[in-house]
């Protein structure tokens, strides 16, 4: 049997890290900043998600060594013109608080007719010195309320289009299928195994 590849993919996210071994399958030994002995929190100081992407996969080149990948990924409303996008983590603050993030979302939409919205991932890989981004993208609606207790972030109050469920009502199969992280996961396992050939 063939080893699975080696990867590090710069988050201790634990949900994050979890969605992403899912999409990339056994063929693929996905490792955390966690097993590389990486416990600094990477400042995410740019104004746009490729921006934190690249952040966090050059610290990791520069000061491991390692390629690797990283993402970064807002949740954009047409009605807040784009919010909370590249702040969607610390939309209340500074805590990564997801109840407090959907409880303000909620709040500023709570007179809001038009709730059309999108998710985007942004995925950064550096292998030596190529720098290379993947763009995952999923439109939707946000509800009035939360609905459903899987997922994590926003997805409680995100229903993508063609569904009668919120992301936190599907099963991770399900959500990977068709998600925005699952859309620019599946670019980079793409573009990894044409280089790898």
């Amino acid at each position: 049997m063939t080893q699975p590849r080696k990867i590090v993919f710069a988050t201790n996210n634990a949900h994050k890290l979890h969605e992403i071994r899912e999409i990339m399958g056994p063929q693929w030994h996905v490792m955390s900043l966690a097993d590389i002995g990486c416990h600094e929190d990477i400042p995410e100081t740019a104004t746009t998600l490729a921006g934190n992407a690249e952040i966090k996969a050059r610290y990791i080149k520069d000061r491991y060594g390692y390629d690797c990948f990283a993402d970064d990924t807002g949740l954009l409303v047409d009605a807040l013109d784009g919010a909370p996008g590249v702040y969607s983590a610390r939309y209340a603050g500074p805590g990564h608080d997801s109840e407090a993030n959907m409880a303000l979302l909620l709040k500023n939409m709570a007179d809001v007719k038009e709730r059309s919205a999108h998710f985007s991932t942004v995925i950064c890989l550096v292998t030596g010195s190529d720098v290379r981004f993947f763009e995952g993208r999923v439109d939707g609606t946000i509800t009035t309320e939360r609905s459903g207790s899987s997922g994590f972030g926003y997805d409680p109050v995100f229903r993508p289009d063609g569904s009668d469920v919120t992301f936190a009502e599907m099963t991770d199969s399900e959500k990977n299928a068709i998600s925005h992280r699952g859309r620019a996961t599946r670019k980079l396992i793409e573009y990894l195994l044409t280089t790898l050939q």
